[in-house]
C-alpha cells in the first residue's frame, strides 16, 4: 500500500526543542506557581537528561505539569493556556534534527503534515527558515484545537488530513512521534477515520525516547534519523 500522506509531530521528531522548552516551562512556573522556582524548580527542569526523563514518563502534558513538576490541578489548566503564548515570546534557538532535512527533500513529492502541541507560527517560522516549509500542506498546533481535544485525541489528525485534501478518503498515512501519546494518536486516528484507513506509527527514539517501555507499540521505530529513509522508503 501507497502512502498518501505522511504526518509528523515537531518537538522530539522534527526539532530538539528542549532547551527553548525548558525555558518556556520556567517563565510560565514563575507566573503561575512561584513557589516552583529558585531553588525550589522542579528537577526534571535542571537539565536536558532530566526533561527527558520526565517529558518521555508522563502520558501527556497535564500529567507532567501535576505529576513531575508539582503544580496543582488548577494551576496545570492555567499554565496549559499560557504555553502558546509564552511559545512565540521565547527566543531561544531550536534546530532541525540532523538529516530530517535530507528526509523531507527525498520525500518531498509526498503531501506533509504536523500534528502538534506547539504554535503553529513557532512551526512555519522553523520550517521557512530551514527552506522545507513547501512539503507541508497542513500545520495543526496547540492553538488550532481545543484543550479537551489534543493528542492522543484524533481531532487533530482529522483537521489535517481535511486541510490537506479536502476529504477522508486516504488509505494509507504515516505518523512520526517520540511519545507514546503519539503511537496513541496514530491509532485513534485509524479507528476515527474507519474503513480500510491504515496510519502507520513510527516513534521517533533518535529523540532519547523509549518505545520499547511503551504500552502502546508502534508498528516501526527509527533509532536514529537515517533510518527515516528505509521506513517511509518501503511504503513511498
Amino acid at each position: 500500500m501507497k502512502l498518501d500522506a505522511v504526518l509528523w509531530d515537531y518537538d522530539g521528531t522534527l526539532v530538539n526543542s528542549v532547551p527553548k522548552n525548558i525555558e518556556i516551562t520556567k517563565t510560565i512556573l514563575s507566573i503561575v506557581a512561584p513557589h516552583l522556582t529558585g531553588e525550589f524548580l522542579p528537577k526534571y527542569l535542571h537539565n536536558e537528561a532530566s526533561y527527558h526523563e520526565a517529558n518521555h514518563g508522563a502520558k501527556n502534558w497535564q500529567e507532567l505539569y501535576v505529576d513531575y513538576y508539582g503544580l496543582t490541578h488548577e494551576e496545570m489548566l492555567i499554565a496549559g493556556g499560557m504555553w502558546a503564548e509564552h511559545q512565540e515570546k521565547n527566543t531561544t534557538e531550536v534546530s532541525l534534527f540532523k538529516g530530517i532535512k535530507q528526509v523531507i527533500t527525498e520525500f518531498s513529492h509526498l503531501p506533509h503534515g504536523i500534528c502538534s502541541q506547539n504554535s503553529q507560527n513557532n512551526i512555519r517560522r522553523l520550517l521557512e527558515n530551514n527552506a522545507i516549509a513547501e512539503p507541508f500542506k497542513s500545520i495543526i498546533g496547540y492553538d488550532d484545537v481545543s484543550n479537551g481535544k489534543q493528542k492522543p485525541d484524533a481531532a487533530g489528525g482529522i483537521k489535517c488530513i481535511d486541510s490537506i485534501f479536502g476529504h477522508r478518503n486516504s488509505q494509507c498515512l504515516m505518523y512520526i512521534g517520540d511519545h507514546e501519546a503519539d503511537a496513541k494518536f496514530a491509532r485513534n486516528l485509524q479507528a476515527a477515520l474507519g474503513g480500510h484507513t491504515q496510519v502507520i506509527a513510527v516513534a521517533a527514539a533518535y529523540s532519547r525516547s523509549e518505545p520499547q517501555s511503551w504500552k502502546c507499540q508502534p508498528d516501526y521505530t527509527a533509532h536514529s534519523v537515517d533510518e527515516l529513509f528505509n521506513i517511509i522508503g518501503k511504503y513511498a
